[in-house]
């Protein structure tokens, strides 16, 4: 039988951070493709709201609870998906996030950002990523077969000023994605792909705080996002689900170890 080059009905995909404001959208987008989705999270209300809003959609979605710090827990996560869903077809590492104590700026100076600040960024970000993948990666192996896709970020490709916890951490990011996908193709076969998206400038709960006032108002930071944005304006959410679907698919089976931005044009312009 012919398989459908975009057709993901059936696979069961985890998507870990499902809980945020782009996870959720990833998670509900593939819902929609008629996916069975794993979401993953700390909030637990966060995160039955999510499964609700799918099951109401018609969808099939549970949530489990997950620091994706924590190897133990994701073990735990793991066996109750794979108790619940019976395997993975598609890891979406979306967990994630930045810090105010991270974060260098007017008020807070490079040379006093914290010690935990900046290690919990890391550590969020990139062994957030990095457990996960060994984890759930290890029942895809078994299988030789599978699509993971890490959330990178614009700020992995050109250092960002001010979020330099961040960068550095999404820079791990993508050099981790193509060192894995290698791995996976030399000893699981190519089968099992591993890939990347860079979102450009989407509002979050991790970044509102640099990008807008409390009125809603842009930040100067905000506006000359916006400005360097060819499409003169911040992504939505849903914005991100067509390239995941596509790096789900069959229709990217010969893709594997790229970084692919999602960011309006940011990455194209030099400001000239």
């Amino acid at each position: 039988m012919q398989v459908e080059p975009f057709d993901v009905k059936d696979q069961v995909a985890v998507v870990t951070g499902a809980t945020g404001v782009l996870g959720g959208a990833i998670a509900e987008g593939y819902a929609r493709q008629g996916m069975r989705v794993a979401i993953l999270g700390r909030n637990a209300d966060k995160g039955n709201a999510v499964v609700q809003r799918i099951r109401e959609s018609g969808g099939e979605a549970e949530f489990t609870a997950v620091d994706v710090t924590s190897r133990e827990s994701c073990e735990d996560a793991a066996r109750q998906v794979l108790a619940r869903f019976g395997q993975v077809d598609v890891l979406v590492n979306s967990a994630g996030g930045n810090r105010p104590d991270a974060t260098a700026t007017d008020e807070l100076s490079f040379f006093d950002l914290s010690d935990d600040g900046l290690q919990q960024v890391l550590n969020l970000n990139a062994m957030g990523t990095v457990i996960p993948c060994q984890v759930f990666g290890a029942s895809m192996a078994a299988r030789r077969q599978g699509s993971i896709i890490n959330i990178s970020s614009m700020a992995a490709m050109t250092p960002l000023t001010r979020v330099v916890g961040y960068s550095a951490a999404k820079a791990a990011v993508s050099n981790f994605t193509q060192w894995l996908s290698v791995y996976m193709c030399q000893n699981f076969g190519p089968e099992l792909r591993v890939n990347a998206v860079a979102p450009g400038f989407f509002l979050t709960e991790q970044n509102r705080f640099l990008l807008t006032e409390q009125s809603g108002a842009l930040t100067a930071r905000g506006q000359q996002i916006v400005e360097h944005t060819p499409m003169g304006r911040f992504g939505e959410a849903d914005e991100l689900v067509g390239t995941l679907v596509w790096l789900a698919s069959p229709a990217s089976e010969f893709v594997t170890g790229i970084v692919v931005p999602v960011d309006g044009g940011f990455s194209a312009f030099s400001g000239v």
